[in-house]
């Protein structure tokens, strides 16, 4: 009869023990010295000395095999050999002879949330222990029975490298010698409750296989060498207040394709990108979310790789590259982050041990229901520290200039998109999310004191108050939020035939009544040209032209009102079809005189926007804009001056077809106004319909001005004047 194996032993083959250290690797048992190891398709195996090679004994009909060593010399850090079953002899250094790796600082650093370099030690890194070269792994997976390193170098079998658990922290480490760059793994996880077994990517990997492969790839170090220094010195020293910021906002995967068919490399991209951005004048281009996910159709919105830019363009060296690029021709890039959701994907963070991990464990606060995704638990230590270290990490090793943060209402209220009954209050009895709340707080807090300069931008829908106030004054400390009332209200106006817009009158005027209570960007994003919505051009009613020329104006409207501006690709080229994320932009509209128009238009908004600090000084605050009129509604124009303290730009818009001859507005100062920029010129596709001589003032009080100018206006078109000799 066999005798059964003691029961840490069984457990250990089983898959269930905690720390395998305890049974392999070389241990004192009483008068023996033993050198135990577990090796799945082994049909011999032996230990390595100096001298000689020694049989290895098996342990009954298992995979664990033992040698006595009491009277054999072995250095701390021996050579196993064995045969596998393909018959094929292999040798390694046992990963079960090193101590543990990982130190109790950053175990505590993680524990506490703190720990905004946790990407360093979690995940897979090239790691020397004792001299010794090879692949430290370590995951956080705390209600875990067993976890195991899986990958090529193992045939996938989680018996082959268990690893170990380190105290109460959930945190499991393995340093395995001699693994390389570039080798695929996961991590086997085996639930303590009820016992499931699943392979999981790594959620801190920093590469992983283009889809639908799944797997992680274990990162070497980065060979890039930056040559971006002056620009962030730059960055550093600038007042991002009170200087111009003009946003490109572009889908990586659909900008532009390659002759087959096939995605860019992020290298190629970058010179394409910047070409063009250079020659339309945008300050930022703004990525949709190029963080590893795995479906085309979720534009990235659904990551699961929270450190890994996706494999679709190429490596993380060259997405460093492309960011290069950008800061070396004076380019800023931002990155859309998503921390509100992620997806239900089997192979990442959805019941990562097997229990609701990374996602609230109450369905009314861990499931958006709408989206099919799931929500984090920020009040969860370990998981606001995963999301901070990556803000942290997309800001330190990758140089970006800041983040726009999705969907930042669904986080802050707890009945987001829920019906009564379908959300329970807080502990105060209101609908705030407080645990978010104070994470988003945290991240603005984190982000500009490490990385000054840098900006973090809310994607924030409601009347939320001070989302881009400090912390230190109860705000949740963002730079700048999307101003989606001023967005939908614009939209709605320019979508009324020009008959009808005298009825909508408010619908341009109501913003400014909260215009400067917040720093706000102004958002013409792929959003509005998706899903049924139509693009851009498609919104504008009336005949082509008048289509067309609704578009400048409403383009001339935005780069002259109080706030930062986001154009998203092929809006400024009114691109005629919705965005399709799955085929390049329709380039070959630039071949008509219209389109190629547009696109004239908006580089020369660009450069107005950039020159003229009256434009932008004071984007967010009322110093900054003064109205002519507003009142005009039966004819549908308003006049507004931008400031920068005596310096002025006069800003005059028609929303009717109809031309305004001997239009009379009042100026601040006396002297010869000049026109300087013209949506209807002839140069964009318009009627050339303006002021193309100096129009000298008339000593005649206007509304409410103490003189005033007579003006031609153009039909659909908006003019900027300026006082002759600024």
């Amino acid at each position: 009869m066999v005798k059964p194996l003691p029961k840490n032993l069984q457990r250990l083959i089983d898959g269930r023990h905690h720390d395998p250290f305890e049974i392999l690797g070389c241990h004192q048992l009483r008068s023996r010295r033993v050198v135990r190891a577990q090796l799945p398709g082994a049909k011999q195996a032996w230990l390595l000395t100096d001298d000689d090679a020694t049989a290895m004994k098996r342990l009954q009909d298992t995979a664990l095999f033992e040698l006595d060593i009491s009277e054999i010399n072995v250095g701390q850090h021996y050579q196993l050999g064995w045969t596998d079953d393909h018959g094929i002899e292999r040798t390694a250094c046992d990963p079960y002879s090193f101590s543990p790796q990982i130190s109790d600082f950053d175990l505590h650093l993680f524990g506490e949330g703190k720990h905004w370099h946790i990407y360093r030690v979690l995940g897979a890194h090239l790691h020397q222990a004792d001299g010794i070269d090879g692949v430290l792994f370590a995951t956080w997976a705390p209600n875990a029975e067993r976890v195991s390193v899986v990958g090529d170098f193992n045939q996938w079998d989680g018996r082959r490298y268990p690893m170990r658990v380190r105290g109460n922290s959930g945190v499991w480490e393995l340093f395995i010698p001699g693994l390389p760059a570039g080798a695929l793994y996961k991590f086997e996880i085996q639930n303590r409750q009820h016992g499931g077994v699943q392979q999981k990517a790594d959620p801190y990997a920093q590469q992983a296989e283009l889809r639908p492969r799944t797997a992680s790839i274990i990162t070497g170090t980065s060979g890039h060498d930056w040559q971006d220094q002056a620009w962030l010195e730059r960055r550093r020293a600038t007042d991002w207040l009170h200087s111009p910021l003009s946003i490109f906002e572009v889908h990586l995967g659909s900008w532009q394709r390659a002759g087959d068919g096939g995605f860019l490399n992020y290298r190629e991209l970058a010179h394409r990108l910047v070409d063009y951005v250079l020659r339309l004048g945008f300050t930022h281009i703004e990525l949709l979310p190029i963080t590893e996910h795995p479906l085309d159709d979720s534009w990235g919105y659904q990551t699961t790789g929270y450190f890994a830019p996706t494999a679709r363009f190429g490596t993380p060296d060259d997405f460093r590259y492309l960011v290069d690029h950008c800061h070396q021709h004076g380019i800023g890039v931002l990155l859309d982050w998503v921390p509100a959701h992620f997806p239900r994907d089997s192979h990442a963070l959805a019941l990562f041990d097997g229990t609701p991990l990374y996602e609230h464990e109450d369905p009314q606060r861990g499931e958006h229901r709408d989206w099919g995704t799931l929500i984090y638990n920020y009040g969860r230590r370990e998981i606001s520290n995963f999301l901070l270290a990556s803000a942290n990490y997309w800001l330190e090793e990758f140089h970006l200039d800041g983040l726009r943060v999705d969907a930042v209402a669904s986080m802050i209220y707890l009945d987001y998109s829920r019906e009564e009954g379908e959300w329970t209050p807080n502990i105060y009895g209101g609908n705030e999310n407080l645990e978010a709340v104070a994470f988003l707080r945290e991240l603005n807090t984190l982000t500009h004191g490490q990385h000054p300069g840098t900006l973090t931008i809310a994607e924030e829908s409601t009347a939320w108050p001070q989302v881009t106030r400090p912390t230190w004054l109860g705000g949740l400390g963002f730079s700048m939020k999307w101003n989606m009332g001023w967005m939908n209200d614009t939209l709605q106006y320019m979508s009324q035939d020009p008959v009808f817009r005298k009825y909508h009158h408010d619908q341009l005027t109501f913003g400014l009544m909260y215009a400067f209570s917040e720093n706000f960007t102004l958002p013409f994003s792929h959003d509005e040209v998706v899903h049924g919505k139509g693009s851009m051009v498609g919104k504008m009613p009336g005949d082509n032209w008048q289509r067309f020329a609704n578009l400048r104006l409403l383009y001339t409207y935005m780069f002259t009102y109080p706030g930062t501006k986001l154009l998203f690709m092929g809006n400024e080229f009114a691109q005629l079809q919705e965005w399709c994320a799955n085929q390049s932009l329709d380039w070959h509209l630039l071949d008509h005189a219209l389109h190629r128009g547009v696109q004239l238009l908006v580089g020369d908004l660009n450069s107005r926007y950039r020159a003229e600090p009256s434009l932008y000084r004071h984007s967010f605050d009322s110093s900054g804009f003064e109205w002519i009129d507003c009142h005009d509604s039966t004819q549908s124009v308003i006049s507004y001056l931008r400031r920068d303290g005596d310096d002025c730009t006069v800003v005059v818009l028609n929303f009717t077809p109809q031309p305004r001859v001997n239009y009379r507005i009042g100026v601040p100062r006396p002297g010869v106004y000049r026109e300087f920029f013209n949506s209807d010129s002839t140069y964009y596709g318009g009627s050339n319909v303006g002021n193309g001589l100096p129009i000298e003032s008339e000593d005649r009080p206007w509304m409410g001005q103490p003189c005033s100018i007579p003006l031609c206006l153009p039909p659909l078109g908006g003019i900027l004047l300026k006082l002759d000799g600024e």
